[in-house]
């Protein structure tokens, strides 16, 4: 028994010192991850920056749609060909290095749209950015897919995800230095430049396009029996095995996060609010914050080991949604570092360690026979209300200020524990399973575009 696990040591740092396909998925990679701040955490500091009303900067927030609404075209991307380069490059790398040209001119765009002057262009661009973003993710995670075999997927996942939190570090931290020394117009313009390096890893990756046979049942009763094995049965199996309690384990899910959904869009311009400048912003929240999150991510893992999937559940929700408690703290005084590096601990410690949980909580859901499906259901409902709710967000804090609002949003944790108490244990997998499940459902854990998970609250 002792050859095998030599063997596989062998092909793991033999691959990951010598495999091109590391180095070109940690570029394709950083090309996904720089444009989500550039349309949530940064760009919301650059409209508080431009003394935008925090109304406005919330019903900005819906320029991030589309990357929870992806799923809608992404099978179009996996079917259809971009002309003439289709032809030349492939159909994968000819998307990629589309939708990369594409979100560059959107930055661009962005750069020279002054929101005093033009903030409809602004809006705009950005989400035209976002939609051009969110097709990338898509049509990257297709080429890993296709790059390599399931005993290399974790390899290029890692490698992913390295790869993605480097492009939010350019986009967070490195926008904000480079617009407190420059401005924001060259921010963006050097952001745009940035994309180079994802379209040249595109050009330089294998084709690796995988044949797909066109399907042997064509008449309009097979189709129709297809698409209801695809979609419904993953359904009807989840009310199946949960009956009537899969109700409240879907509006679980859908309110697990959603403090993090309705505070997150808010933190920008409270720090504006409050006097600290984009230094100070950009070190605490953007980069500090960055390693607190990782952190609270082992924690987070850690207690799944040890303690279980419930009690480490309970926790989670308590802690995710008290943590809000520190950003009234923060709200309620000066423009002190030491105070906004202690709020930024507790938010970024805290909502990493929930998002872990709630990957392990989804996880545990799904079917092994429909895993992919459910999992996608529910990593889909997790984020989407909370993203059709922040945008009222700004009105709310116009209304009554920060310190109650970010108190409310703390109070929205009471009935997430109570359906926590109520359904929680119905997971049928143990923790450990449940997560390597939520690994192989994708590259990037729930709660990517969310404030605390792995980076600074606000930047969602």
């Amino acid at each position: 028994m002792g050859n095998p696990p030599q063997a596989m040591r062998r092909f793991r740092l033999r691959d990951i010192v010598e495999d091109r396909r590391i180095a070109l998925m940690l570029a394709l990679g950083f090309s996904s991850g720089l444009p989500l701040l550039l349309v949530l955490g940064t760009f919301t500091l650059r409209l508080a920056f431009s003394d935008i009303d925090v109304r406005a900067i919330g019903l900005f927030s819906y320029v991030a749609l589309p990357y929870s609404l992806k799923f809608l075209w992404a099978s179009a991307i996996d079917r259809l060909d971009v002309p003439v380069l289709s032809a030349r490059l492939g159909r994968r790398r000819a998307w990629m290095v589309t939708t990369q040209a594409a979100v560059a001119l959107c930055l661009v765009l962005m750069a020279f749209a002054d929101p005093k002057t033009n903030l409809a262009l602004l809006g705009l661009a950005a989400f035209l950015m976002a939609f051009c973003a969110a097709s990338q993710d898509v049509v990257i995670d297709g080429w890993r897919i296709d790059a390599a075999g399931s005993d290399f997927q974790g390899i290029l996942a890692a490698t992913s995800n390295l790869g993605y939190r480097l492009g939010l570090i350019a986009a967070g931290a490195g926008a904000l230095f480079i617009a407190a020394a420059g401005g924001w117009t060259l921010a963006y313009l050097i952001m745009a430049a940035l994309m180079l390096v994802g379209m040249v890893a595109a050009l330089l990756a294998p084709a690796f396009d995988v044949a797909r046979a066109a399907p042997a049942e064509t008449i309009g009763g097979s189709r129709i029996h297809s698409m209801r094995r695809a979609i419904l049965e993953p359904l009807t199996e989840l009310h199946a095995r949960f009956g009537n309690a899969l109700w409240g384990i879907l509006l679980l899910v859908a309110l697990f996060r959603l403090p993090d959904f309705l505070s997150g869009v808010m933190a920008s311009p409270l720090y504006r609010t409050l006097g600290f400048d984009l230094r100070e912003i950009a070190t605490v929240t953007k980069l500090y914050g960055i390693w607190v999150g990782i952190a609270g991510g082992f924690a987070g893992g850690w207690a799944l080991a040890r303690l279980g999937l419930f009690p480490t559940l309970l926790l989670g929700a308590f802690l995710a949604a008290a943590s809000h408690l520190a950003f009234a703290w923060l709200s309620a005084g000066g423009p002190e570092v030491w105070r906004l590096t202690v709020a930024i601990s507790v938010e970024n410690f805290c909502g990493s360690f929930a998002g872990i949980v709630l990957i392990a909580y989804m996880s545990s859901l799904t079917s092994t026979a429909y895993a992919a499906t459910q999992y996608a259901l529910f990593s889909s409902l997790y984020a989407l209300p909370g993203k059709l709710i922040a945008g009222a967000s700004g009105f709310v804090v116009a209304a009554i200020g920060y310190p109650a609002f970010f108190v409310i949003t703390s109070l929205v944790g009471i009935p997430v524990l109570v359906l926590c108490l109520a359904v929680g244990r119905r997971g049928t997998r143990p923790a450990a399973e449940a997560a390597r499940a939520a690994d192989m459902a994708g590259n990037r854990m729930p709660g990517a575009e969310l404030p605390s998970t792995a980076r600074a609250p606000g930047t969602a």
